[in-house]
């Protein structure tokens, strides 16, 4: 480390380029730099640094690395401890463009695998990116020597030595008390449960944290379970079994924000989000209408058939699908994908899709579209794929539904009985639409030449912020896909579109080159997606294959 800073300070007032002379690893005392990347200029994206320090200095056992769930948990601790620390002591910013400026994957609400901190039984590896100093295009040497020979590595070493012994007791026993509440949904036939006292709105559309002053959830009593937790320790709250689910209301007194928080259960959340104890069935798929999305190859004839001038919708493509096409395709992916549990809100679903009421009917004989109403029972009775729907404007779903949850004043009440019973006594005086049973369509082909064809070798495929990927003049528009929740995410996408493109081959299917990466995913951890093995591998978070299926889907041919 010493050579590293005296070769910083000789560099002052050199050009700016001067500095890639420093890229390599170098040893303190107690631990190891590497600078993997060094930025060519002030204004270039900042360069990339690891910090690795022995394992045994963390001070627990290594046999929580042998637990999935544990091993991340552990992670994401760690990198709320380095997040607090550089907020604390990082410098600010010095001379031109992001010259001091100290750049770390912290982590969201959500637990998520990241990159930004990788774990073994020997070393811990904190990521780090920063911008090195200078006065225009002149090396700021003192400065670049005191950021990288002091604050960055020993800011990393404290995020080890300070932290609270308890709090990471507390944030591992959360992390097995989430899974044992997953496997018990998985094993007793339920497909989302929350805690009473869980606190569900949050702060504001443009905030994830809980809101202040919110109304605990409070369960139903014919809802209620008592889930057993880590040592002996147990939770109570509602339990929704499969099937469909209706969650009723009123604007404006909770639906959307209880699905909302369903939707966001298919991941851990951190102590102290309100929605630690909400937990989803992990294969759950958001499912909307999307006006103007591409579609490429999907079968929609159980939904839409007899289109005019003998459209095909066995293989249906378009580049600007309705309301209605784009989301029977993104049932019809879903269930491609091996989703079994989908979740729905009436606002945001198109109106003729969903339901069609008896004077429609008559007055238009022949209509392509077989409403959603008419085959949800082939789904949760045949293919036995759960769905929960937020409803406030249609009763029709009542003779279809197992549950009945009503929202008054975000709380909910039982009132399956009470739907069952209008039904009975208000009969809707429609004709069920016969057709093309539901069924989980065949893999589609990874439509790999589409891609190459498309693809300039000279651009890279980039993520732009949370809902956009960028491959080379193509704009993968992902600001429908709902449970896509940090940016890190977006650049694990634009990694995987980038390897399936350059590594599939033109016989295998979506599912089949998904499942082959994540394998490997699964083996070798996120680092799989670097594009430098064995260096810094950019700030990414992994997505389930049904955010990276929903991604190559909406490529535009």
């Amino acid at each position: 480390m010493d050579n590293l800073v005296k070769t910083l300070r000789h560099l002052e007032g050199k050009s700016y380029k001067a500095l890639k002379q420093i890229q390599g690893t170098y040893t303190g005392s107690d631990f190891t730099l590497s600078i993997d990347y060094v930025q060519g200029d002030p204004f270039a994206s900042p360069s990339k640094f690891r910090v690795i320090l022995p394992y045994s200095s963390l001070g627990t056992e290594k046999a929580i690395l042998k637990t999935k769930h544990r091993k991340i948990a552990l992670e994401d601790f760690i990198a709320r401890q380095v997040n607090r620390q550089f907020i604390k002591h990082s410098p600010r910013k010095m001379g031109t463009g992001k010259g001091g400026l100290v750049f770390f994957d912290a982590p969201g609400q959500e637990i998520l695998e990241r990159t930004a901190v990788k774990l073994t039984e020997r070393s811990i590896e904190i990521r780090i990116s920063a911008g090195l100093p200078a006065n225009g295009r002149k090396i700021r040497g003192h400065d670049a020597a005191r950021l990288v020979g002091d604050i960055i590595p020993f800011t990393a070493k404290k995020a080890i030595e300070l932290f609270s012994r308890n709090d990471l007791s507390t944030h591992l026993e959360l992390a097995d008390d989430q899974q044992m509440i997953r496997d018990y949904l998985e094993q007793h036939g339920y497909v989302t449960f929350i805690a009473n006292g869980a606190v569900l709105p949050r702060e504001s559309g443009v905030s994830n944290r809980p809101l202040k002053g919110a109304v605990p959830f409070h369960t139903p009593s014919e809802f209620e379970k008592t889930v057993p937790l880590t040592n002996g320790k147990t939770v109570t709250g509602m339990a929704l079994p499969e099937g469909l689910t209706l969650i009723a209301g009123g604007g404006y007194h909770g639906k959307s924000t209880l699905l909302h928080a369903i939707e966001r259960g298919i991941y851990d959340h951190a102590p102290g989000d309100g929605r630690e104890f909400v937990i989803t069935r992990r294969s759950a798929v958001k499912v909307r209408a999307e006006d103007g999305r591409s579609v490429h190859s999907v079968n929609i004839t159980p939904f839409i058939s007899n289109l005019p001038f003998q459209k095909d919708t066995q293989s249906f493509s378009t580049p600007d699908a309705s309301g209605s096409t784009s989301q029977a395709a993104a049932i019809m992916e879903a269930l491609e994908i091996g989703s079994t549990l989908l979740l729905m809100d009436e606002d945001t679903t198109a109106t003729n899709f969903m339901i069609r009421d008896a004077r429609m009917q008559r007055l238009v004989e022949e209509e392509p579209i077989t409403p959603f109403l008419d085959h949800v029972s082939d789904l949760t009775k045949t293919l036995e794929v759960s769905v929960i729907l937020a409803v406030g404007g249609s009763g029709d779903y009542f003779e279809q539904a197992d549950n009945v949850l009503l929202m008054k004043e975000y709380k909910p009440y039982d009132r399956t009985e009470q739907a069952a019973q209008i039904a009975e006594e208000l009969q809707t005086g429609r004709l069920e639409q016969s057709g093309v049973p539901l069924f989980v369509p065949d893999a589609r082909p990874f439509d790999r030449k589409n891609f190459l064809r498309q693809w300039d070798h000279k651009q890279k495929v980039e993520a732009k912020g949370l809902h956009t990927i960028l491959f080379s003049k193509n704009r993968i528009d992902l600001s429908h896909v709902e449970q896509l929740v940090d940016e890190s995410q977006t650049r694990a996408l634009a990694r995987i579109v980038s390897i399936l493109v350059k590594t599939t081959n033109e016989t295998m299917t979506i599912i089949e080159a998904l499942d082959r990466l994540y394998a490997e995913i699964e083996r070798e951890g996120l680092d799989a997606l670097a594009v430098f093995k064995g260096q810094h591998p950019g700030d990414l978070a992994l997505p389930r294959k049904e955010e990276a299926a929903a991604a190559l889907n909406r490529f535009r041919r």
